[in-house]
This record gives C-alpha cells, structure tokens and sequence, in this order.
C-alpha cells in the first residue's frame, strides 16, 4: 500500500493542445493552485483563467494531486472558461448531466421498479376485488404499499436543485445508500510502517486515494477495539465507511480527505495522549465516529452565508449552527440503515447516550461556540477529573475542536497544501456573496487576503492557545503538537515580512536577507 518511492514519484499527464500531445509532469506536493497554473501555461491560455479539464468523453476530470493519470492514447484537453466559450460550457455541462442521468437510472433499475411495482400494485388491487378482504388484510396491503413507495423514494432519491448550497428537504424519507456494494471495495494489507505512521501527526494525508483511506479508518476500528466494544458486523463497517464517504461533497477543502484528516489526528491523539487508560471504550467510539462524521455533506459555503443567504437549511435550523446540524442529520440518516447501522447490536439506552454525545461534539466544531467551549475546559483543566461526566464531555469537545483545524500540526509540506485548498473555498464563496450582493469576510476575500494574513491570526490567537490549554493536562503533547505550531507561526511571520518589505519598496539587501533565512540557506548566493 503505497511504498515511499510511489509516495514522491511525480506524476505525469498528457494533454490535446491544438492536436498535439503536449506532457506534463508535476510533484504530488503540487497545490491545486499550481498545478492550474502549470495547466494554463502547457495549454497556452493566460495565467488566472478559470479553467476546467475533460478526458476524451467529455467527462470533468478533478484538478488537484490526486488526479487520474492518462496516456498519449486517452489524452485531456484543458478548457478556458471565458465569456467566449460559454456555450460550449453549457454543452458540455449538459452533457455531462445527460451522462449522470443515464447512470443514475442504470444505476437504480427505475424502469425495472417501476415495472415490478405496478405488477405488485395491479396484484394487490386485484385481490381485494375478487376477494373481498376483511379490515385486517386491508390494512396490511396498504402497509405493503407504503413499503413499495418507500422503497421506490429510496432507490430513486437525489439531491434536488441547482444551488449547491440551498437544501430541498421535501423528500425526508430520503435513503443515503453507499453506491458502491463491499465486493468492490479492496482489501488492502496495512504495512507496518504505515500502522505505526497512523497513530502520529506528522503523517502524510496526501499520498493515499480513497479506498486506502477507507482501508485505514477501518483499520483504526479494529484497533482500538471499537469492532469488539459494540460487536459491529466487520461487513456493515465497510458499508457504513463507503456510505459517509459517498456523502463528503468535491469541496476543494470540505471533502471526504479532510474527514480522514480529522479522524487520523484523533486517532493520533488518542495514542498520544493515552486516552484508552483513561476513558472508556465508548469514549473512544464516540469521538471516532464524530471525527468520521463532522462534515457530512458539507455545502462548500459556511454558516454566515447560509444565515446571509436566507438558505432553506438556515431556515431549518432556525439560524442555529445550521450546517454542524445538517451534518448530525446526515450522519443519522446513514445509521438508520440496516445495511449501515454499526451500532445495531448496541441496547437502546446505550445507543440514545451515543447518539447525544456523537450529536454534542459534531456541534461543537462550530467555530462561533469556540470562545465558550474553550472557556469552560480552561475552568476545569487544572483540577480535572476523569470520573467527572461532564469534564469528560468537555474534553471531548475539545479533543474534536483540535483535531478539526489541525492541519498546521503537520509538517508544512503536508499542511501548506490545505492552506491553499481553504482559501480556495473562500475564494468561491466571497465570489458569490459578492455577486449576490451579501457580506463578505475580509479574510475570505481574494483582493484583501494572503496566505500569511490568513494564517498568522489563527495560529497565534486560536491554536496555540487551545492546544497550549491542553497541553496542561496532556504534557507529552508539547513536543509533536504545541511547537509545530510555534514553528508555522514563525515561518509565517517571516513570509509576512518579505510581503511587506516588498510592498513598501524597502531596500533588496533586506530582502535577500529574508529570503535566505526562510530558505534555511544563508550562505546562498544570489
């Protein structure tokens, strides 16, 4: 599964420019920033044009470092999206729309459902004319009905609408069915090497695809014992991993690998800090799957703007943390079933007390109660109690606030690459507010924000003072968690100081002078 010369090899694809074959190779390290850029110059289209790639179907082909290689022989063309070639867009768009629809209903049998349910109906109807059912059997062909109705909203359900961000809920029986069934998911053997990578911070999230990843989350169940604690079905774990995967939307950040992201660093952090000696197994369940579930369905678009916005899921939850709500409503969509539900073979009392405490800490990563959360922990954190229920909900919560923004643990050319997907995400979102005429964040906006602007803040008055705060009950800590984030905080200030410097048109030597130090060459000539 992944040996390291695979791990850092480049990669390589090959594109139509004007009928020739034109190659291209870039580092897996490679934002998706920078890999557009280098697509923009092979394809000779101005630099900052939106673009968009398609294989020789027309099919959309992701632009970031975990791509799908090609051939010489299945080229890709990149396309410019300016105003010009908006109708080829269009066309394209529909159809790739025509292609979804066409799989969707090979997909879902629907005319083969629709077949078997009017037979089953006209045998239904058919049997109450002829033979006059009494009350009781009526009453049970409707329940046969129900259940075929049902049946057929779940196999043919979707998302409804245009607007990535604005629900459709009129279809609340809707079925959130993995689309892949077990046999296609690969077993894979997990190496030594990366069983021991798992349980530390500085592991490298971008060098594995999704079935790795599945592969890796469900090694971490069985690991810590979640499999024996609620005497899960090792088949249904599959399915249950397979159906939250297929519910993390292609968010440049907000996707199924930030979920692994998440979920690896509590992992970590449940190693590091020796939690199972110190809390109960179903504890470490709850935070587990918490961390699995935390962005379900995640719009792409943040809480302000769906308050801003009036958006039907803010209307829902009556502006109330509406997405850490849609995320908690999807997550219980997936375990309602059968097929899917890990915690079938738990009792009922049980399973009420997990489910309010996996529903309390997916609230708890909405960044709005991170001043209150934090507060409360910094109260109880000197005189802490482990037999103390609700210190060890506070902690909890805590524990999934630190692994949700702790990208900037890791090494910075694992964590540097989040930075750019994240401002990405802004990027779009502060586009649309402004085109619809809300709000903008000044630090999601692309005329006002750099990347160290971005970061600076946030490390110095978010993260290192919750991580600090927990570092005084988990010492061990300080070394692989608190001082990588001193570190980033410094590399950051240094590249703010060059940004300045050149923006006041201060002398060169200074310059230089920055350069190589942020470079970790001073003796570099230049």
């Amino acid at each position: 599964m992944g040996s390291s010369s695979s791990s850092y090899a480049p990669k390589t694809i090959y594109l139509d420019v004007d009928g020739k074959v034109q190659k291209v190779v870039f580092s897996r390290h490679c934002s998706p920033c920078d890999i557009k850029e280098l697509l923009c110059s092979s394809s000779n289209i101005p630099r900052n044009t939106a673009i968009m790639m398609v294989d020789p179907e027309g099919a959309l082909v992701s632009i970031d470092p975990t791509m799908p290689t090609n051939s010489p022989n299945s080229l890709y063309k990149v396309i410019s999206l300016s105003t010009g070639q908006l109708g080829d867009k269009e066309d394209m768009f529909q159809n790739v729309l025509s292609q979804v629809a066409e799989q969707f209903s090979r997909a879902f049998r629907i005319n083969e459902l629709k077949t078997e349910v009017t037979n089953r109906l006209a045998m239904l109807e058919k049997r109450v004319e002829l033979e006059g059912l009494k009350v009781v059997e009526i009453e049970k062909c409707k329940n046969d009905l129900k259940k075929l109705r049902d049946e057929m909203t779940s196999r043919g359900g979707g998302r409804v609408g245009n607007c990535p961000c604005k629900y459709n809920f009129s279809d609340d029986g809707k079925k959130l069915n993995p689309r892949r069934d077990v046999p296609s998911y690969p077993k894979y053997t997990l190496s030594q090497e990366t069983i021991e990578a798992l349980k530390k911070p500085t592991f490298d999230v971008w060098h594995w695809e999704h079935n790795e990843m599945l592969s890796c989350l469900e090694y971490m169940y069985h690991d810590l014992g979640l499999v024996k604690e609620f005497n899960m079905n090792p088949i249904t774990l599959k399915r249950w991993l397979l159906g939250i995967q297929e519910n993390y939307r292609s968010n440049p950040f907000h996707n199924f690998r930030h979920c692994f992201c998440v979920s690896q660093m509590m992992y970590g952090m449940i190693n590091l800090c020796n939690l199972p000696e110190k809390m109960t197994l179903t504890d470490m369940g709850i935070l587990m799957t918490a961390a699995v579930c935390h962005d379900l369905d995640h719009p792409g678009y943040n809480n302000t703007y769906q308050i801003n916005a009036r958006t039907e899921l803010a209307v829902r939850y009556n502006d109330i943390s509406p997405l850490e709500n849609h995320h908690c409503a999807v997550a219980f969509q997936i375990l309602s079933l059968p097929e899917c539900n890990i915690f079938a073979n738990v009792e009922l009392e049980a399973y009420k007390q997990i489910r309010q405490a996996i529903i309390t800490l997916i609230l708890a990563t909405d960044m709005a109660r991170h001043g209150e959360i934090l507060d409360s922990f910094k109260h109880k954190v000197d005189s802490f109690d482990f037999t103390n229920e609700e210190h060890v909900t506070c902690l909890k919560m805590v524990l999934i606030k630190c692994c949700d923004i702790s990208n900037e643990v890791r090494p910075t050319e694992v964590a540097e690459p989040w930075v750019d997907c994240l401002l990405e995400e802004y990027f779009m979102q502060s586009d649309r507010e402004k085109t619809e005429g809300l709000p903008v964040a000044p630090f999601m906006d692309r005329d006002k924000v750099t990347k160290p602007t971005a970061q600076i803040g946030f490390i110095k008055f978010v993260l290192i003072p919750m991580f600090e705060t927990v570092m005084k009950l988990f010492p061990q800590i300080e070394e692989i968690m608190v001082q990588p984030l001193r570190d980033s905080r410094d590399h950051y200030e240094e590249l703010k100081q060059i940004d300045d410097a050149m923006t006041e048109g201060s002398g060169s030597r200074f310059m230089i002078q920055k350069f190589k130090k942020v470079m970790g060459r001073p003796d570099l000539r230049l």
